[in-house]
């Protein structure tokens, strides 16, 4: 059995399906309960901010999907070895590797996950396609999108990928042990992902460049203060290593990875 954290987020949702379709035994597990799930998927209430609500979940359980959220890696862990658990894929940051002082709770994950007689593989994601549905109560009544560094670019990915290549980790050997880093297939600039909805929509998204003040304020009613000052150093003024285009996902899936406009056009609806 394979346990899904987070089944009802944008990369959760995508990979119970994938499993499910596979012939999977899923068990899927939220917060609170899904609006749908695929036949035959099991659905447990948990929390990671509370481990000890995850051992029914886990119980049984093969292989674990692991999200970063909480505070007690070790304790999600001991519990999921004590459900049988012997393999887990944990879905982490790129800026681990990148910006490791702002980006110390993932790294905390990471840590945890590497433990003796656990087969571990951990998958670095980029920023997220669907972080643009922030925009979506803008681009609906005004269709405006306000943000900072419109022409910075980065090879944000398909959460839909990000779901496929933890679908294949989970279910086929050879993941162990292993760090991926997971992107697009080229840089996309705030500007142009404003563009690419527009296109999407057949009608223009304006794009008004906010200040890094500006940023920073509206970050900061949910994220962080070390998480925003990360995130605003990646938006603008990336490493290299933060502009680089990842090989890992088409490695995995033998595909290239799919583009911005490829997930604008499949989410047009929320943007309506």
């Amino acid at each position: 059995m394979i346990v899904a954290t987070g089944a009802t987020g944008n990369v959760g949702r995508e990979l119970v399906r994938i499993l499910a379709s596979a012939g999977e035994q899923v068990t899927a597990v939220s917060r609170r309960p899904p609006a749908h799930l695929p036949d035959g998927v099991r659905h447990q209430q948990a929390d990671l901010a509370d481990p000890e609500s995850l051992r029914t979940a886990l119980d049984g359980a093969d292989a674990l999907f692991l999200l970063v959220a909480g505070d007690d890696p070790q304790g999600i862990l001991d519990i999921a070895a004590a459900g049988g658990v012997r393999r887990v894929v944990l879905l982490s940051s790129l800026g681990v590797g990148t910006r490791p002082e702002a980006y110390r709770h993932p790294g905390a994950f990471e840590d945890a996950v590497r433990r003796p007689g656990l087969a571990w593989t951990v998958l670095r994601s980029g920023g997220l396609n669907s972080n643009t549905f922030a925009w979506a109560e803008s681009i609906r009544t005004q269709r405006t999108v306000a943000a900072p560094f419109g022409d910075v670019g980065l090879p944000t990915v398909d959460p839909a990928d990000v779901a496929e290549v933890a679908a294949v980790v989970l279910r086929e050997a050879g993941h162990a042990g292993r760090t991926y880093e997971l992107t697009g297939p080229a840089t996309v600039t705030q500007r142009e992902r404003a563009e690419a909805i527009g296109d999407a929509l057949g009608t223009p998204v304006r794009f008004v460049e906010q200040t890094r003040d500006e940023a920073r304020a509206q970050m900061l009613q949910f994220m962080p203060a070390p998480v925003v000052e990360g995130t605003l150093g990646i938006l603008g003024e990336p490493l290299a290593a933060e502009q680089k285009v990842s090989p890992d996902v088409e490695r995995i899936l033998g595909r290239a990875p799919r583009t911005f406009a490829d997930w604008a056009a499949r989410a047009a609806d929320s943007f309506r």
